[in-house]
């Protein structure tokens, strides 16, 4: 299957992004390349883009997609190890940062991949099919508590509990191992009608989350992301649930230096350091034409921070 992957907020990105023609920037989430083309179009000879991404699928589509480009370093690793990408490549800071958090559009609609409730595939949901953990050890091994945790949490699914439960005693007589069965497992718990959309949506986004662990390091990839950008630098990120955006928010305001210690103090012992200035008050959101031409941008908040100017 094509690797195709409509980059969502382009312009917005690439306006946030403020690129320098000589300067080096990152794309942490390379994919099919649809951001990078257009930060790479911006740079000089002299510029740099790092692509990070830890799909080996997305990276081979990606050095196609970019093969008329030779300022380009490809990296499979993740995202959250930022620093010590950067560190092997002996770069101490760069210019811009781009993060477009979430799951690809191949990856959803690729049938081997798993990540589809409507397609059936085998239980496998990896971003990075070099790791061995899977959604199949999810839904087969956890125990009912952690499942049904991870489902609430993850996925904000008000029927976890019984969800979780289902799953369970499935799984007594045999191993679940198609998206088809765990649908159809979710399905006689969860009606239609309560869904808010397809009933096995949100324990889906649940299950990926946790295979691909998306949210517990996010905090302080935000935080290595702007400790690597050079003064005046800009980090733009891009989420597509309430759970992502509020760990950028939260990581943003930590970094302008509010002062967290109660009053009465004389003096702050909070440690609050200001890092630089949010440019967006309140995210950019897609507007209506792009909504149109791509349906999945709808949910996408981008927001930008710049490093502070000593």
């Amino acid at each position: 299957m094509e690797f195709k992957h409509i980059p969502v907020l382009l312009n917005e990105c690439i306006e946030g992004l403020n690129i320098k023609p000589d300067g080096i920037y990152v794309d942490g989430t390379l994919g099919g390349a649809g951001h990078s083309k257009e930060i790479l179009k911006h740079l000089s000879k002299e510029g740099k883009l790092i692509g990070i991404d830890r799909d080996l699928t997305a990276l081979k589509a990606a050095k196609e997609n970019l093969k008329d480009f030779s300022n380009v370093i490809y990296v499979h690793n993740n995202h959250d190890n930022i620093k010590e990408v950067l560190e092997s490549l002996k770069i101490e800071k760069v210019d811009g940062i781009l993060l477009d958090l979430g799951i690809s559009s191949y990856q959803i609609d690729e049938e081997t991949r798993g990540f589809s409730y409507t397609k059936d595939s085998k239980l496998d949901m990896r971003m990075d099919e070099t790791q061995e953990f899977s959604a199949y050890d999810v839904v087969n091994f956890y125990p009912e508590e952690k499942l049904a945790n991870i489902i609430y949490e993850y996925g904000e699914e008000k029927f976890s509990r019984k969800i979780a439960q289902k799953i369970c005693e499935y799984r007594k007589s045999k191993k679940i191992e198609t998206t088809n069965e765990l649908v159809d497992i979710i399905k006689q718990v969860v009606p239609f009608n309560k869904a808010n959309g397809h009933p096995a949506k949100r324990t889906f986004q649940a299950i990926r989350i946790e295979v691909n662990n998306e949210l517990k390091p996010l905090y302080n990839t935000v935080i290595d992301s702007i400790n690597s950008l050079k003064e005046g630098g800009r980090l733009c990120i891009i989420t597509f649930h309430s759970l992502e955006d509020r760990i950028v928010k939260n990581a943003y305001n930590d970094c302008v230096g509010k002062c967290t210690c109660p009053p009465g103090i004389p003096y702050c012992i909070c440690g609050s350091k200001k890092l630089g200035n949010i440019i967006t008050k309140k995210p950019i959101l897609p507007t209506e034409e792009e909504i149109k031409n791509n349906s999945r941008s709808a949910s996408a908040k981008l927001r930008i921070f710049e490093k502070n100017n000593l």
